[in-house]
């Protein structure tokens, strides 16, 4: 078992990213994450969790400029590292979910 483990925002991150597809940048994710969860989320807390993300594997990134000219962007991409970690989490909050749904409904 991996002693890694993702805290909460960083896989919220990784999961915007993910559902982006090649589209994701630290604006897009942003959007991603507030349509979603509708929370106000900081860009600058999404900027800092895609550097650990990538400086720790689990994301890679490349500049790119935008056909037609204009600033170029960094766009992210979750790595096979960083899936294999995502799974695992996944794996353990369903074992750990399992069985609740009884008790988790209104007068449960």
């Amino acid at each position: 078992m991996s002693k890694e483990v993702l805290g909460e925002f960083e896989h919220q991150v990784l999961l915007a990213a993910l559902r982006l597809d090649v589209e994701a940048y630290s604006t897009t994710i942003v959007l991603e994450l507030e349509r979603v969860t509708g929370r106000d989320v900081a860009p600058a807390a999404v900027y800092i969790a895609l550097r650990r993300l990538e400086e720790g594997g689990f994301a890679m990134s490349e500049l790119r400029a935008p056909q037609g000219g204009g600033r170029a962007r960094r766009y992210f991409q979750v790595t096979d590292s960083g899936l294999r970690l995502m799974r695992e989490s996944r794996r353990r909050f369903v074992a750990l979910w399992d069985g609740l749904d009884a008790r988790l409904e209104p007068g449960g």
